[in-house]
């Protein structure tokens, strides 16, 4: 037997460069309109992620110190588009109720997978709406008194035939974006992120009557974001140097931070209508040369490039703007929105209020809590706190160039400022790449229609889609959600990859965890082994926590599942093979210590995988009759005998037969009942 006393140089484990962590932590995973329940990206693209990071931090940093908000997105354009559809199938709810109903069914879907933010809240409506109002009213007004508004006339899509301006989602066109193969535009936005002019926007049409609307000017308030090019530069020399954003975030960034740009086809270059109606009439610019068709157009401003697009436009000659800087449209004539302070016709458009709604609710959580009103800045500004933003590749621009070139604005730093990135905070971008479905981009309008959230739930349990969606590696790369009770018919064969996942849970941890518990019940009246756990298994258990932890503060999840797996597999072959020596031999005491091995691997892995799968986990741990003392970081590399009196510590009886993690009922196999 081992004796209690371990010489920590014996083992070959560094434990010196562990990762730090902040003593507080907001997690925001980015909101899903008001106008649809969740479907499964919601939940695998960035909701899951967002849930087991705030998991791992209440148990890493303490419950009290971490704050998990989301909630509905319910103002702009897509309420309003959707809500006048629902009205003509028959529907007689109000808009409130229809966007209130959506998210009651969000809030109980994320509740079925176990994601239970700190608060989820709607921007619309109670005390969070109220506050939200309040906190937009706050933002108009600061950066106006900075003189960082400005009210430009801008042209903007008018429906002829309703009589109507049309809100941003009530045109659909193609992208004007230089290399964007989007073909689902808005007036103003891509649904791959890309910003552009509405004048830009390729054959515009409305859904509102199917016809070409006109451009018609309409005056709106703008930030002043092109401004901030050099404080979104230094932003970027930052990060890099830091190495702790995803490198295609910040890639994806700096497209935005070029010069205006213009791309045209060499051939138009070369056209007789350009040398006649457009060369000597543009403003200032180089030329670049890209290639052997085409040819681009720099300019040292934005406005120098609006005046070239104005000169192009009077020709039939076909160009493309390229990604860069421009204003942030502040507001919009939507009627369902928050009214914009002294400008009644106008409201807030819903991307830009969006950005600081976690904020709002923030301080509405707080607000609940008793604290007072300025207290979310000890979470969101504080030296000692992070703010970890989970969000979807489509949506970098509005998190990554809007927002952090406005929130340095509203700190009341103007355009050049200096800025020392090492003191000041701004929220850390954690952006997956898509999920796809079936190998294809997820379409609700799509030959093959992607379920909804709470639909998988009918053939697979919660932790199993759970490490599932954090195995697919979505921060390097896109990949395929394709479960195969969805296959169409005659494609689904070979494993199931949700199954696959599961195993590792429903198969391989659930068995160590049986046979833990069932040798204790026969070998050891229930006890844990008066005796520390083998060195092999206690340092191969200390390198697992190392890598775990190194992944899960770089937050490459599905590291974390290899790193699980792999330690798992390892320890479960460990204990067959000890325990049938000892069976063979009669060896009572590589008995014992084999089982100690297992109660120490057993631990281990609980602390690993409760943020992964935690009802199973807690199960366990009620098993164990040890509660919450096994999510405590501070003895992650402590043998249970260090801090239990194993000889008095009883574990609960379990049942023959018992699963703590168990599959969904559809995936038993039924027995046939003439057997």
């Amino acid at each position: 037997m081992h004796s209690k006393e371990r010489n920590e140089n014996t083992i070959n484990v560094n434990m010196k460069e562990r990762p730090k962590f902040p003593k507080r932590a907001v997690i925001t995973a980015g909101m899903p309109y008001g106008n649809k329940k969740l479907h499964f990206g919601h939940l695998g693209g960035l909701f899951v992620h967002a849930d087991v990071y705030a998991r791992f931090m209440r148990d890493r940093i303490g419950k009290d110190n971490v704050i998990f908000v989301s909630g509905t997105d319910c103002y702009g354009s897509p309420m309003e588009v959707s809500y006048a559809q629902s009205l003509a199938e028959g529907s007689t709810k109000s808009l409130e109720t229809y966007v209130t109903d959506h998210h009651v069914h969000q809030k109980a879907t994320l509740e079925a997978f176990n994601i239970i933010p700190e608060l989820y809240a709607t921007s619309a409506f109670g005390r969070a709406g109220e506050i939200h109002a309040s906190l937009s009213h706050d933002v108009f007004n600061k950066l106006k008194k900075l003189g960082l508004l400005v009210e430009l006339s801008k042209a903007q899509f008018f429906d002829e035939a309703s009589g109507k301006f049309l809100n941003g989602r009530q045109v659909r066109g193609k992208c004007p974006v230089h290399g964007c193969k989007s073909e689902k535009a808005y007036a103003d936005e891509c649904d791959l992120g890309h910003s552009y002019m509405p004048s830009d926007l390729i054959d515009p049409k409305s859904i509102v009557t199917g016809e070409r609307p006109i451009l018609k000017s309409a005056r709106n308030w703008y930030f002043k974001l092109d401004a901030y090019n050099k404080t979104l530069e230094s932003r970027m020399a930052f990060l890099k140097d830091e190495r702790k954003t995803r490198p295609y975030v910040i890639k994806e960034i700096e497209e935005f931070l070029k010069a205006p740009v213009i791309h045209l086809k060499r051939k138009d270059y070369e056209s007789d209508t350009y040398t006649n109606f457009v060369n000597g009439k543009l403003p200032k610019h180089t030329l670049t040369d890209n290639g052997k068709h085409a040819v681009i157009l720099n300019f040292e401003s934005l406005t120098q490039r609006e005046e070239a697009c104005k000169v192009l436009d009077a020709t039939d000659i076909y160009y493309r703007t390229g990604k860069t800087l421009v204003p942030f449209r502040l507001t919009g004539n939507s009627s369902w929105g928050i009214s914009v302070p002294e400008a009644k016709d106008l409201t807030f458009w819903c991307w830009p209020e969006s950005l600081w709604a976690p904020i709002s609710f923030t301080k509405t959580y707080l607000e609940s809590k008793g604290k007072g009103p300025e207290t979310w800045k000890d979470w969101w500004n504080h030296d000692e706190s992070e703010v970890y933003q989970f969000i979807g590749e489509d949506n970098i621009y509005f998190y990554g160039v809007a927002e952090m070139g406005l929130f340095p604005a509203l700190d009341g730093y103007l355009p050049d400022s200096e800025i020392d990135w090492t003191t000041y905070k701004l929220p850390n971008l954690v952006a997956n790449k898509h999920i796809l479905y079936m190998n294809n981009k997820a379409s609700s309008s799509g030959l093959t229609k992607p379920p909804l959230a709470h639909e998988l739930l009918e053939h697979y349990t919660a932790e199993q889609l759970r490490i599932h969606f954090l195995s697919l590696g979505l921060s390097r790369k896109s990949v395929s959600f394709s479960p195969m009770v969805y296959a169409p018919n005659g494609e689904s064969t070979g494993n199931d990859p949700v199954l696959k996942d599961g195993n590792l849970l429903t198969n391989i941890f659930n068995r160590l965890a049986r046979s833990c518990f069932y040798t204790a019940q026969t070998y050891n009246n229930s006890k844990i082994p008066d005796c520390l756990p083998s060195d092999l298994v206690y340092e191969l258990s200390c390198q697992a926590v190392i890598e775990y932890e190194r992944f899960m503060v770089d937050h490459e999840f599905h590291r974390l599942v290899y790193v699980l797996d792999a330690y798992l597999r390892k320890m479960n072959k460990h204990w067959a093979k000890n325990m049938k020596e000892a069976d063979a031999r009669g060896n009572e005491d590589l008995r014992l210590l084999t089982l100690a091995d297992g109660f120490h691997v057993l631990k281990t892995a609980l602390t690993l995988l409760h943020p992964i799968a935690p009802v199973g986990c807690e199960k366990i741990a009620d098993h164990l009759n040890m509660g919450g003392l096994l999510w405590d970081w501070d003895i992650v590399f402590d043998p249970l005998t260090s801090f239990l009196d194993v000889n008095s510590h009883e574990l609960k009886h379990l049942e023959p037969k018992s699963d703590f993690f168990k599959k969904h009922p559809s995936q038993y196999k039924k027995k046939d009942p003439n057997e």
